[in-house]
This record gives structure tokens, sequence and C-alpha cells, in this order.
């Protein structure tokens, strides 16, 4: 049987009109009903129709996943609210720069970790590196750890971009 009281993470796609104030709208909602957005992705998709996508990550019960799209619907100008989780297959990336700061022996080994994760080096000082790594967010997350185990880090992370698999076109 479906347990209700079950928290699950979920991740929404929102087609909006590009207009000022609709991101404000919908970050509104969740605030002013105490649901917490674990990561949230904005940009326009369409300049000629001024549509954006909101890709937003969320957590809560069945019922409050169903009332957060529900409310997303009556939000005006949303277009569209898919929830990917729940729709079916669908793809998630996020991407991070990851700047370390270490020396001696700790600079090969961060070398060979970025190499396994396919991070790509941005910058390389003596002192430092910046990589860019992309990937689900739980890899994103693996090799941040890694590297904060090699050496002093500072992160910048986008937070998910998402869509449905598949020829269905969200527009």
């Amino acid at each position: 049987m479906f347990d209700k009281s079950k928290v699950e993470r979920h991740t929404i796609s929102i087609l909006v009109e590009n207009e000022p104030g609709v991101l404000a709208r919908v970050i509104g909602l969740f605030s002013g009903r105490g649901y917490n957005i674990e990561c949230l992705t904005v940009s326009e998709v369409d300049a000629h129709k001024k549509l954006s996508r909101i890709s937003l990550v969320t957590t809560g019960t069945p019922m409050v996943i169903e009332q957060i799209e529900e409310q997303l619907r009556r939000q005006v100008p949303v277009y569209s609210v898919q929830d990917l989780t729940v729709k079916g297959p669908h793809v998630e990336r996020e991407l991070a720069l990851v700047k370390i700061v270490n020396s001696g022996d700790k600079r090969v080994e961060a070398l060979r970790v970025a190499d396994s994760f396919r991070a790509r080096t941005l910058d390389s000082t003596l002192e430092s590196f910046i990589f860019e790594v992309t990937g689900s967010s739980s890899k994103i997350s693996a090799f941040i750890d890694l590297m904060g185990s090699l050496g002093t880090i500072e992160i910048a992370r986008t937070g998910v971009s998402a869509m449905s698999r598949g020829a269905e076109i969200d527009y």
C-alpha cells in the first residue's frame, strides 16, 4: 500500500512567461506555505514566445507534492507544470565549479580524481585548480567530498536542470 506520510524528493519543471515578478510569485508560494526548495534553476528558453523554464527540486509527502503542483498551476502566467519524478524517464544534470587549494602529492591526486569524474580543468596556478564537473547531483556531491579531503575548496553549483525524455515537447 502507498505510504502517504513518506517524504519524497521531486523534480518539477515549470514553464512560465518571462516577465518581472513571476519567479517571486512562484517562490512566494513555497515560502508562504512553508515548503522547502532544495534547488532552483531558471532560464529563458524561448525569446520570441517570452518563455522561461523553472526547474526546482523539493521534498514532501505525496499529498504535499500534489498541493504544490496544483497551486503552481493556478499561478498566472504559468503555462505548464510537470512533476518529472512522477512523469517517468527524465534527464537531470547539474554543473559545479570547484576550486581546490593544495600542494604536493595532493595536487596530483586532485588531478586523478578530476580525471575519474571527467571534470575539466578550467584554471591552474601553483597553489590551486578550478574544475568544472557536470552530472547528477549525487555525482557532483561525491566529487566535492573527495576534493574536500585533498585540500581547501570553494564551490559554485548551478542547481538541477531537467527535462523529460522522449519526443514530447513542453511548449
